[in-house]
């Protein structure tokens, strides 16, 4: 029932829809915008729906595994116009087939030119991943591994804010309230390989008891380079029950730094993402987990494009290099789990044969600090599309 209630929003919304223009993989990160800001600047001169979506689907064998097919995402954007100042955006998700998801959904009032209030489940401002997530937007068959373990891609919570541009000093600003990460969600713990990638809510039933902040800084003044300074400050959520008891939370402070740069057919990014959890002990003994007090992870990319710049399609080849650790550190008697700290060299080729649409190619080696272990093999292949 779900997917036929899918299906129809998306066939009524066809013969109204605006079509929006196309990004590419090595687009000039100063102009790089996400799904999302494409759909809110694409109807500019126009009322009415626009649609947009993007798509992935992988082929991932690693040593010692089974091979695994996995139509890893359908999304489709659905973007409302009502006025010049009011406009409503959502994504709605397909993951492995039959997940569906909401990943973002908000109203956006434009006070000025330059003060837009947004309100509604939306993106935390974290790393370029997070944000910036769309298929043709990043080389690799899979998003880095270190964003799914340390930022957690894709972490998006209900709140409420303020974002722009300050065109004089080349800042975009984003200023926004969360809902925090649950401190347990289900049977869900924080801790382990993740991290807190479990404790996303995900705008599904949220609960909240404190506020979250969270905020960032894009600075685009030098030409070709795009620089990101990302903040995330407040508590997890609890029971109403048990939120006075020792245990029953944590504070988390995240700080990212993240650059983009491109010239020619030379592009380079990079990101560094520290978090700092307080009363990890208390909460590790009250709930039987084994969460950091410090989580930390940093990763670099060179990439290349192959065929002249005069040419429509672009192959791009390009190495990574990703260094996370969810057990950065540790309270109490918790020892450090060796196999949580991890490095990968991934290298490969995209293939983007048209404006919006790529074959990817990539092969990595994958390691941990525990002494004697073998290096972990994966081939990668895929496309993906957006549009």
């Amino acid at each position: 029932m779900k997917r036929i209630i899918f299906l129809a929003i998306v066939s009524l919304s066809i013969g109204l829809t605006a079509q929006v223009k196309q990004d590419s993989i090595t687009s000039d990160p100063q102009k790089q915008v996400n799904a999302a800001q494409r759909i809110l600047t694409s109807n500019l001169n126009q009322k009415g729906l626009t649609i947009g979506g993007y798509a992935e689907t992988h082929y991932n064998n690693a040593s010692g595994k089974n091979a695994i097919l996995d139509v890893h995402r359908v999304v489709i954007l659905l973007g409302y116009k009502f006025n010049e100042r009011t406009q409503f955006i959502t994504e709605l998700e397909f993951e492995h087939v039959n997940e569906i998801a909401v990943e973002q959904a908000f109203l956006q009032y434009s006070l000025s030119d330059n003060v837009n209030l947004r309100a509604g489940l939306m993106l935390v401002p974290m790393g370029i991943i997070n944000e910036y997530h769309e298929p043709t937007t990043f080389n690799g068959v899979e998003r880095p591994s270190m964003d799914k373990s340390i930022v957690p891609t894709t972490w998006r919570e209900i709140g409420l804010g303020i974002s722009g541009k300050y065109n004089e000093a080349s800042l975009r600003y984003q200023v926004y309230m969360f809902n925090g990460f649950a401190s347990k969600n289900g049977s869900k713990l924080l801790g382990g390989s993740n991290g807190l990638r479990n404790g996303r809510q995900k705008g599904a039933e949220s609960i909240i008891n404190s506020v979250n902040f969270s905020g960032k800084l894009d600075y685009y003044g030098l030409p070709g380079l795009r620089l990101g300074l990302s903040g995330y400050f407040g508590r997890t959520q609890s029971d109403k029950s048990i939120e006075d008891i020792a245990g029953a939370d944590v504070g988390v402070a995240m700080l990212g730094l993240d650059a983009r740069y491109a010239y020619k057919r030379f592009s380079a990014r990079g990101q560094f993402i520290h978090t700092n959890i307080t009363d990890s002990k208390a909460y590790n003994t009250y709930y039987g987990s084994d969460l950091g007090s410090s989580l930390q992870g940093w990763y670099v990319e060179g990439a290349y494009n192959l065929l002249s710049q005069e040419k429509e399609q672009e192959l791009v080849g390009f190495v990574r290099y990703e260094d996370f650790n969810t057990h950065a550190s540790t309270e109490g008697n918790l020892a450090q789990n060796l196999s949580y700290d991890r490095n990968e060299i991934t290298f490969g080729l995209t293939y983007k044969v048209a404006t919006g649409a790529a074959f990817k190619a990539d092969y990595q080696f994958k390691n941990t600090a525990i002494p004697g272990t073998e290096t972990v093999k994966q081939l990668n292949l895929g496309f993906g599309i957006w549009f």
